[in-house]
């Protein structure tokens, strides 16, 4: 091989081995010459190759290389195939991950448990918060089924939600009929808050007044709403 190498790397004369018409296809021959060619342009690509000897077989039993150059290339193609579907999915788990995380807890926390980081304690000297839950809701769990409470914790909840999305307040959460707003954090707002929190109430009751429970329209909805400011 070192005598070879030395051969192929300092020509003339160019190193070729012999291959007389009894030891190979001519078709091969020839293409094999081609292959050799020292312009680069006039050499055919592997695909080109490939598809020549497909065509010399014509339709014959393929050698043993030649199977094993096809088995490689389809497992790469679908070893690429297979890279690029699974890293789409864990952009997408990732994406669900960081919407979930987002909504359970303040974007400044979320990023810093992200980034392992950890969370310091924060003194808020001025906030006012909201509660509200709905007048009568152990009655109507009692005469709903399960999915039918589901339901109506849902559709209430997604309205106060998009009512709340234009006042400067965050949902600290929700647990049963209750829900929980506060405003003047985790964003200070000055003395604003009270003032978002009230007209945040206000646009909520009007809207509780139109609410019709699917399963119940007949039943009006009422809610108690509480604030409190320090």
């Amino acid at each position: 091989p070192a005598e070879i190498i030395e051969k192929v790397q300092r020509p003339p004369p160019l190193c070729r081995p012999a291959v007389s018409a009894d030891q190979a296809p001519l078709e091969c021959i020839h293409l094999m010459k081609e292959c050799w060619s020292e312009q680069p342009e006039k050499r055919p690509t592997i695909d080109q190759v490939f598809d020549q000897f497909k065509s010399i077989n014509k339709g014959r039993k393929t050698n043993i290389i030649d199977s094993m150059l096809r088995m490689l290339e389809q497992y790469s193609s679908n070893l690429e195939d297979l890279i690029r579907e699974r890293t789409e999915e864990l952009e997408i788990e990732k994406q669900k991950t960081d919407k979930l995380l987002t909504q359970m807890l303040p974007p400044s926390v979320a990023e810093a448990l992200k980034m392992g980081t950890p969370v310091e304690p924060e003194y808020f000297e001025e906030v006012t918060l909201y509660f509200s839950d709905i007048v009568g809701f152990t009655t109507i769990s009692a005469m709903s089924e399960p999915i039918e409470v589901v339901d109506l914790l849902n559709d209430l909840y997604t309205l106060f939600d998009a009512i709340i999305g234009s006042h400067d307040v965050y949902k600290v959460e929700t647990i049963g009929d209750a829900y929980m707003v506060a405003s003047g954090l985790p964003k200070r707002n000055g003395n604003r808050h009270a003032g978002e929190i009230a007209n945040m109430s206000l646009d909520i009751l009007s809207s509780v007044g139109t609410f019709k429970m699917r399963h119940m329209p007949e039943v009006p909805v009422r809610i108690r709403i509480g604030l409190h400011s320090g």
